[in-house]
C-alpha cells in the first residue's frame, strides 16, 4: 500500500492511498478561469464540457451539466468521510448500501445530490480531511480530475482542483483531500447560518478532460451539535 501527498499553493494538501491497484493523486488549487460563461451556455454546447468550462461558472448550477449515461468508466464512489483535522474528529461519514437482492426503482438522478446539515460551530473549522473511496470499472482511468465549486448564492466561496492522476481499471482506490475552510466573517458565517441550503457546491469529474459525472450538494449550518 502507497500512499502520496502533495501541497497546494494555499497550503492545503492530498493524499492517495490505493489497495492492490495503487493510485496516484495529486491535490493542486488552480486559478480560476477568468472566462464567465452561464450554465445555458453549456447545457446547449455540442462539445463536451471541460474543466476551463466549469471554471468560469460564477453561481451553482440547477441542473446536471453531464447524463448518467455519461460515466462509461465505471466509476463508483462507495465511502466518504469527513474530519476535523485538528481534533482528528469524524463529522460525516456514509457508505453506499448494498445492491438489493430484487431491484428497486430509483429516480434518474439519484446519488448524484446530497444534503448536509452542520452545526453553526462547523464554520468555526480551519482544515477538514475529506475521504472518499471509489471503484474503477473494466477501463482504466487517464487523467481523472474532479474541480469543486462551492457558492453562496452568487458568491463563490471556495473552488477545489484535484488531479487523480492514473487509476488502474477494477481498482478500489482510497484519497483523502485536505481542505483549507473559506475565510469568513463574523457577518458573513451569520448569514450562512440563517440561510440553510443556500450554500451550494457542484462537484464535477473529468476523464481526460471530458465532464463524465456531476454531482451537487447544499448546506445547512444549523443543525444541533452532536
Amino acid at each position: 500500500m502507497s500512499q502520496k501527498s502533495a501541497t497546494a499553493k494555499d497550503g492545503s494538501r492530498g493524499a492517495s492511498t490505493g489497495g492492490g491497484s495503487k493510485s496516484k493523486s495529486v491535490f493542486l488549487t488552480r486559478q480560476a478561469n477568468k472566462k464567465v460563461v452561464t450554465e445555458a451556455d453549456l447545457i446547449s454546447k455540442k462539445d463536451p464540457v471541460t474543466p476551463e468550462d466549469v471554471l468560469g461558472l460564477e453561481t451553482a448550477t440547477s441542473d446536471y451539466l453531464c447524463s448518467i449515461d455519461d460515466n462509461t468508466y465505471g466509476l463508483e464512489f462507495i465511502r466518504f468521510r469527513i474530519r476535523d483535522m485538528a481534533t482528528q474528529a469524524v463529522l460525516f461519514e456514509v457508505r453506499k448500501r448494498p445492491e438489493p437482492e430484487e431491484p428497486e426503482y430509483l429516480p434518474p438522478n439519484a446519488g448524484r445530490f446530497v444534503r448536509y446539515i452542520f452545526p453553526p460551530q462547523f464554520l468555526d473549522l480551519k482544515t477538514i480531511g475529506a475521504t472518499v473511496e471509489f471503484n474503477v470499472g473494466d477501463n482504466e482511468l487517464k487523467k481523472l480530475r474532479m474541480i469543486e465549486r462551492h457558492y453562496f448564492r452568487t458568491k463563490l466561496l471556495k473552488s477545489f482542483d484535484f488531479d487523480f492522476g492514473f487509476c488502474m481499471p477494477n481498482s478500489t482506490n482510497t484519497c483523502e483531500s485536505i481542505y483549507e475552510m473559506p475565510c469568513l466573517t463574523p457577518e458573513e458565517m451569520q448569514e450562512l447560518i440563517d440561510n440553510p441550503f443556500e450554500t451550494k457546491s457542484d462537484s464535477f469529474y473529468f476523464v481526460d478532460d471530458k465532464l463524465i459525472m456531476h454531482n451537487k450538494a447544499d448546506y445547512g449550518y444549523n443543525g444541533t451539535k452532536s
